[in-house]
């Protein structure tokens, strides 16, 4: 396996190798990691996200996976990296951690088979897809805002080639104390069967990201928290919850609410798949169906 780092070399996006606690550039210069200022490894044109995959994750909602992966899109301007800040907004509370996988993309891929896929891989990274679930009541399931918002997608602290995701532990800590553990056995759909269910109609270009799902107890954090995600054989991504003084502004669009549903899916509840909004109410038909399978 070879490690990569996106850093800030004299002020200049750099990719550097690790040898052991250096950073070093192609021009031979060199940092060590402690002193570095990381960027996110990749510069993706597109950031997707499968809802649920781990059995850990899918025992806790008390569901059942559907037969193929559903997605959600973050906007790249979420993207993030390794020791940055985690921006909780003004007026919002319920900011959740999800310690992922990142997949990235190493070559034009279309239309290509799961047995294939790995060859277009450029490597792996740890990732937290964040989710700001004070909008958890806004945009008709797209998540856009629970998300998307700025900063909510750090990545890094490396992209590591020939990593075997196979049998891994994924873990996420906060302030010392792990709050998800899981291994990548869990996963029903494995990272090749994600890419090339993408690639079927998506063309996917180098640097491009998918993150391929987390594991259980996924909850709020509060400013100040620092959030680690650890995973086998790819380092630990760290980033710290700050405070964003300017608040969600209150002349336009949805609001941050405290709803029912906001609250059970902040602090793991099942209410997303039981159907527990009010009959004819938006999504109560999928919600429904839900119910009776």
């Amino acid at each position: 396996m070879t490690e990569y780092r996106r850093i800030l070399l004299n002020g200049y996006p750099t990719i550097t190798e690790r040898h052991g606690d250096e950073l070093v550039a192609n021009d031979g210069r060199s940092i060590g990691i402690a002193e570095a200022v990381h960027l996110a490894p990749c510069t993706p044109s597109k950031i997707v996200c499968v809802h649920l995959n781990y059995k850990s994750r899918v025992d806790e909602f008390m569901t059942k996976l559907p037969v193929a992966p559903t997605y959600f899109h973050k906007p790249v301007s979420a993207l993030n990296s390794h020791n940055a800040g985690i921006v909780r907004p003004e007026r919002c509370q319920y900011l959740n951690y999800e310690g992922e996988i990142a997949i990235i993309i190493g070559r034009r891929a279309r239309n290509i088979s799961p047995a294939d896929a790995g060859d277009y891989i450029a490597g792996y990274a740890s990732a937290n897809d964040y989710g700001l679930h004070d909008f958890r009541d806004t945009d008709a399931g797209s998540m856009l805002r629970v998300k998307g918002s700025d900063t909510l997608c750090p990545v890094g602290p490396a992209l590591v080639t020939d990593w075997d995701f196979r049998g891994k532990q994924i873990q996420t800590i906060v302030n010392g104390t792990v709050v998800q553990d899981g291994n990548t056995d869990e996963m029903e759909w494995d990272m090749h069967y994600l890419v090339a269910d993408i690639a079927r109609n998506i063309t996917l270009e180098p640097g491009d990201v998918l993150l391929s799902g987390t594991p259980a107890n996924s909850r709020p954090v509060q400013v100040g928290d620092v959030v680690e995600v650890a995973v086998e054989g790819l380092g630990t991504l760290s980033n710290t919850i700050v405070h964003g003084p300017t608040p969600i502004r209150d002349d336009v669009g949805a609001q941050p609410s405290t709803s029912e549903e906001v609250i059970s899916t902040a602090m793991g509840g099942d209410w997303e798949f039981r159907g527990i909004r009010a009959p004819g109410g938006p999504g109560a038909q999928h919600y429904k169906s839900t119910l009776d399978d």
